[in-house]
């Protein structure tokens, strides 16, 4: 199958498919774009924290970043449109009977089974990023390796929100953070 089909019908089958956004998408596209055997694990931890860092959706930026990897620039547009092309069409769909839709039974069961669900997948996101990241677990057979200045910058960032918030009263800026973090990444890790 051509490359560009690959990824519209991988990326149209993660948007139609996963429900409650890019954080629940995030264990379905790794697992699909590690087994065609286009990134590592490592590659999607990189991909994670360059999306999340870029503006927009992260769902969609990963997308566009694995199109191009792949495809170049028609790549990134051909993922891009198969990942936002589900979520257009059910939008559309939803808008023009939303009033009635939610009267349903079956739709709040629904609702109510993929909630948890949705939970689940961000929680797990979560703990697989921190293991990975912080404490080199890998689901593939590569050496661990703690990494103590991921560790330090995750405690810095935390010290430095939880200080913020308490002096405040309300949260630091997520960019400043990421800012912060950038900069002490690039000491630690010997680019300065």
């Amino acid at each position: 199958m051509p490359v560009l089909l690959e990824l519209f019908l991988m990326f149209f089958k993660l948007g139609l498919f996963t429900f409650g956004g890019g954080y629940a998408m995030i264990p379905l596209i790794s697992d699909e774009v590690v087994s065609r055997g286009w990134a590592s694990e490592t590659d999607i931890i990189n991909l994670i924290a360059v999306s999340e860092s870029t503006p927009g959706p992260i769902a969609i930026n990963m997308a566009t970043f694995i199109g191009a990897s792949q495809g170049g620039l028609l790549g990134a547009v051909i993922a891009t449109l198969g990942v936002v092309l589900p979520a257009f069409l059910i939008i559309l769909l939803v808008a023009s009977v939303m009033k009635n839709l939610l009267q349903y039974g079956g739709v709040k069961a629904f609702l109510a089974g993929v909630r948890p669900v949705v939970v689940g997948l961000i929680v797990a996101t979560g703990i697989t990023l921190a293991l990975t990241v912080i404490l080199g677990f890998s689901s593939v057979k590569e050496p661990i390796a703690f990494d103590y200045k991921a560790l330090i910058i995750f405690a810095v960032a935390a010290v430095i929100s939880f200080v913020y918030k308490k002096i405040f009263k309300k949260g630091i800026s997520v960019i400043l953070l990421i800012v912060l973090s950038a900069l002490l990444g690039m000491l630690l890790y010997g680019v300065f």
